[in-house]
Parts: structure tokens; sequence; C-alpha cells
């Protein structure tokens, strides 16, 4: 059994890849299930076969803790560690190939709080791997694929594990994503379009920061997909397979 975390800020497309996933290796003659471990949402674009939300209530933290909406929330994400027993029970009955887990939407729950490192440790497999998403409509400016290297390689840091970088909802941009790509290929084309469109101190400290991620081996090589039309799952599921099984597809 192999584990696939899925983590991205709220709105990159966590959930529909979830989704995606699991048709696609369905498809592909893989046996694949999805573990929602965000107790917050009321609705989910798929039926998780593992749902954190059957022993997590958000409504009743809040009655029994006199909480508000946020305060519940992060003592939900407290709260899934000792979950992790119940969730593993879950998991093991279904005897799958792949589970694809999609964590809670804000990524700051799951990568900076103590829980979502013990769970990802902990849940027993044979390997595991996370999905680092960058929503597109989100890395459309230089400042802001930066900012976001500079998360993706702080997730990397707290939850120990081999990270793949994902570019999402790359229908939606049209040929705007080959700025993307060579932004990501290219810190120098990077470097030079922070100079063209920011001045004083936000080139200074955006170049900086782009330099030590540099100096620190940062390399950024995306992969673009989209949940939508399916472009890019033949490419991420080949990179996947190489990090779980050495290159080698799960097939009946």
């Amino acid at each position: 059994m192999f584990v696939i975390f899925i983590l991205g800020t709220a709105g990159s497309g966590k959930s529909l890849l979830t989704s995606t996933l699991v048709s696609w290796y369905a498809e592909k003659g893989s046996y694949a299930i999805s573990v929602n471990l965000d107790p917050g949402p009321l609705e989910l674009p798929y039926v998780p076969d593992v749902d954190v939300r059957n022993y997590i209530d958000i409504q009743n933290i809040m009655a029994t803790y006199h909480l508000g909406p946020n305060g519940a929330l992060i003592l939900a994400s407290d709260l899934i560690a000792t979950k992790i027993e119940k969730l593993q029970d879950d998991i093991d009955e279904f005897r799958p190939d792949y589970v694809i887990v999609d964590t809670p939407g804000q990524i700051e729950l799951f990568a900076y709080r103590s829980s979502g490192p013990f769970i990802v440790q902990n849940l027993s497999c044979e390997n595991r791997a996370l999905l680092f998403l960058f929503d597109t409509l989100l890395v459309s400016t230089p400042i802001n694929f930066v900012s976001m290297a500079l998360l993706s390689t702080s997730v990397q840091l707290r939850l120990k594990l081999s990270q793949i970088p994902v570019l999402t909802k790359r229908d939606l941009v049209g040929k705007g994503i080959n700025r993307i790509m060579e932004w990501a290929s290219s810190s120098a084309i990077l470097e030079e379009s922070i100079r063209e469109e920011e001045e004083g101190s936000q080139y200074l400290l955006s170049s900086k920061i782009l330099r030590e991620l540099i100096s620190l081996g940062f390399e950024q090589d995306l992969i673009p997909i989209s949940s939508i039309t399916r472009e890019g799952l033949v490419v991420l599921s080949a990179t996947l397979a190489n990090i779980l099984r050495g290159g080698e597809e799960i097939n009946d």
C-alpha cells in the first residue's frame, strides 16, 4: 500500500485532484481509495472511502468547548492525530494499492500543527509521497511564484517527504502557463521577471529569497496538470511510480 498526500493552499484543487487520481488509478487497473482528513467541509466533490468527519464533529467541538469556527478547526486538527488508529483500521479494511489523502483546506492546520507530521510519519504503508499544489491562478506573477516556492520548501522541511510540485488548473490559463513554466525551469528568467515588475524593497527581498532557495538546492520541476481534462496525469503518475515503486506501476 502506497500513500499519496495532497497539500496546497485553499482552493488549489486538492479535493478535485483526489477524486481524479482515484478514478485514474482505477482505470489503469489499480485499486485506490480516498481519505478525507479535513473535518471542516460540509460537502466534497467526491464521497470519501475513509472520512475523519466520522470521528471528529466541528459543530460538537464548537458547542462543547465554546469555540468559534476557527478555534474549532484548530482543535479539530490537533484531535486528528488521536484518531490515527481508527483511520488506519478503516484504510486497511479496503486493502488498497494506493491511498490518496486529501488534507485540510487551510494548509497551516496540517503542515504546521503537530498532528500533520505525526500522521504523515506514522500512517503505516510501504512508501509515501507528497504532492504540493501550485495554483496556476495564484502563481501568475513572479512575486507570488517565489512566495509559493518558499511555502513548498517550508512544507517539505516540516513533513520530511519526497515532494512533487504540481501546477494545477492548466486548462484555465491558456498560453499563460508557458511563462510560469519558464520561471520554474530558469531562476535567471524568474529573477529578470521580478526585476521587470518590482522595484526597491520588494525586488530586493524576493530576489534574495530566490537566491537563498537556489543555494539550498531548490528546484521546481513543475508538472502542469488539469483535473478536468486530465492533461499531465500520465507524467504525474509516472513520477509517483518512480518515487513509490522505483518506476513500476501496479497492475492487476
